[in-house]
């Protein structure tokens, strides 16, 4: 019994480490992960600008925005807050911002999700989920947030 406390008692000790730097690798992997989805969109509208402003007028419909403002604030957003992500700078604002992107993203293009490809509703909620968790329990130790604090004391 005394043999199986003394091994309890080194995995305990194993545990706290992994779920001290597992939990730190495991935000920095949803960061970086989180934030390519977003930045891949944000650049493809960079990339032909009149194309992202006739979409933002005929296609997507964000509520209370005049279309080019949107698009602006959409490209911003997109390519803005997943660099701030991916650093841990900022990470709660950067996450509730790419929370607020992606559930504009759902509500301005229903017709996307409702008839031509549904699946790509779940990728909105999987993506939401995960920007919530982000911004809750914050991006962890490998983060600028973290070093940033630690040095303010």
């Amino acid at each position: 019994m005394q043999k199986l406390l003394a091994i309890h008692r080194r995995i305990g000790a194993f545990d706290a480490l992994v779920a001290e730097w597992g939990g730190a690798a495991l935000g920095l992997a949803l960061r970086c992960y989180i934030g390519w989805q977003f930045f891949k969109a944000g650049m493809v509208k960079l990339s032909d600008w009149e194309a992202t402003r006739v979409l933002f007028r005929v296609e997507y419909h964000v509520p209370l925005l005049p279309p080019d403002l949107a698009a602006v604030m959409g490209a911003g957003g997109e390519t803005l807050l997943p660099l701030l992500l991916a650093l841990g700078l900022l990470s709660r604002p950067a996450a509730l911002g790419l929370f607020m992107v992606n559930l504009m993203a759902v509500l301005s293009y229903p017709q996307l999700f409702a008839f031509a490809c549904p699946a790509a509703v779940n990728d909105h909620k999987y993506w939401g989920i995960l920007l919530l968790v982000l911004a809750v329990f914050g991006p962890g130790r490998l983060s600028l947030d973290h070093w940033l604090q630690r040095r303010a004391g």
